[in-house]
């Protein structure tokens, strides 16, 4: 168990006033510790959910040598064997292999047999011609013609079309007996529970879900239903956590709104640290007179920072609250304080406190890609903290993208992340940007 010392280490070298985004995200990840409970749902219950162990092949996939495409397979020695002068091959059909349908007969080099994709490649072919390639030849007519052999047909190709070998897939080609099929960690997916279907899977061990208690604060704050008093708005940091929350696939525990009352805030603090892993506050981490949640935090537990040189996002608090009400007594929880402003909930969520969500669910959270776009107008930056605009990026007819922000980019301004489809990332020491420079983005499909 990490001590509040060793916690508050961590911090040394920086201002935890002013912690650098990139600090930030690494200190974070670092005190994520994973949960190692597991249990067994069925296949089509996993899909989402946190593979907690290795999967192996039990079966090599394909299982058999099978055909890649519609056509016909022979001996492959036949492209020596039976060419002609003109450069041709010539082989009898024997018969047809369909996927379910082999065919059981024997052929000889200079015989070939119909088969549909999928088919069970026959024994002594290991070649494929497709069917696009081949000029097919009635050789016998009427009652004659052996249906089982193949109507009396014959095919024509030029041997230099292919090589021997061609459009077989081979048998363990996909995924050998005893290789891993998919790691733990993973997060699944529907090609994973696909693939695990075509292994004969049924049921697979994953993580438990990740229980994460959220609350807003502030007096100031109506639910959705209740009468909008004079000075009041209506909490939508909630509805936003939860969704955000849903997405990732934890169990979401509303407490609702908590008033900015010490006893009230410390009893919410302690139930959500007595029945999940994670504490998420909205509210209450500014240095107002009534922004009580970092300071009884503090009290039950440990912080390590509490304010980020970034924009939006500033002030937020990250550390521990135990559910004894003292550092070192009971559960512990993780504890992010985030601001009240809603634009800044979803940045500093998706910024900081995602990954480190996703590690403690047992997965291994992959980067949001970044992409090079053209700032379309100039964009105002002051040095020494990074920025998240949010913007509107779409890709030109050259291929490249360019991006523009999406008007005002207060934190409070909601609408401004509806409008937007990405963050235009400006880092920790980046000046002024001009119409025409690259910037990177950050594109919203795949991260919200």
């Amino acid at each position: 168990m990490t001590t509040s010392n060793e916690l508050s280490r961590c911090v040394a070298q920086f201002d935890p006033q002013a912690l650098p985004v990139s600090a930030a995200q690494a200190i974070v990840r670092q005190w994520a510790t994973p949960i190692v409970a597991a249990e067994r749902v069925a296949l089509s219950d996993a899909l989402d959910r946190v593979l907690a162990e290795d999967i192996v092949s039990p079966i090599d996939v394909p299982a058999y040598d099978n055909s890649a495409m519609d056509g016909y397979a022979f001996d492959g020695a036949a492209l020596a064997a039976a060419v002609q002068a003109d450069g041709s091959v010539s082989l009898a059909v024997a018969g047809r292999a369909l996927a379910g349908h082999p065919f059981t007969g024997n052929i000889d080099v200079a015989q070939c047999v119909r088969v549909m994709t999928g088919a069970l490649m026959p024994a002594g072919c290991d070649t494929v011609v497709p069917q696009e390639q081949v000029q097919e030849v009635q050789a016998v007519e009427g009652p004659q013609a052996d249906q089982a052999a193949g109507d009396g047909q014959s095919i024509r190709f030029a041997a230099a079309a292919l090589r021997a070998g061609s459009n077989r897939r081979r048998a363990g080609e996909d995924l050998a007996r005893g290789a891993p099929a998919v790691r733990a960690g993973r997060i699944l997916r529907a090609s994973d529970l696909g693939l695990l279907a075509s292994l004969g899977i049924g049921e697979v061990a994953v993580r438990r879900r990740l229980r994460v208690a959220f609350f807003s604060t502030g007096d100031e704050l109506r639910s959705i239903g209740q009468p909008l008093e004079p000075g009041c708005v209506y909490d939508s940091n909630r509805y936003t956590l939860l969704a955000m929350l849903r997405r990732l696939n934890f169990d979401a525990i509303d407490l609702g709104v908590v008033r900015d009352e010490p006893a009230a805030l410390e009893k919410a603090l302690l139930t959500a640290a007595a029945s999940a892993d994670v504490i998420l506050t909205s509210g209450g981490v500014s240095v107002g007179d009534a922004d009580l949640t970092k300071q009884l935090s503090r009290a039950l537990g440990d912080v390590a920072f509490w304010s980020l040189a970034m924009r939006p996002g500033r002030p937020m608090a990250f550390g521990r609250v135990w559910s004894g009400g003292r550092a070192g007594v009971g559960d512990p929880a993780l504890f992010f304080g985030l601001p009240g402003n809603p634009v800044a909930v979803m940045v500093t969520f998706y910024q900081i406190v995602r990954d480190a969500l996703l590690i403690m669910a047992g997965a291994t959270p992959q980067p949001a890609p970044v992409l090079h776009a053209i700032s379309a107008v100039p964009i105002r930056k002051r040095p020494g903290r990074t920025e998240f605009q949010r913007g509107t990026a779409q890709r030109a007819a050259d291929g490249r993208w360019h991006v523009a922000p999406t008007g005002s980019q207060g934190s409070g301004v909601l609408s401004s992340m509806s409008e937007a489809n990405c963050f235009i990332v400006l880092a920790h020491d980046q000046p002024d940007v001009d119409a025409g420079d690259t910037v990177d983005i950050m594109l919203f499909d795949g991260l919200i």
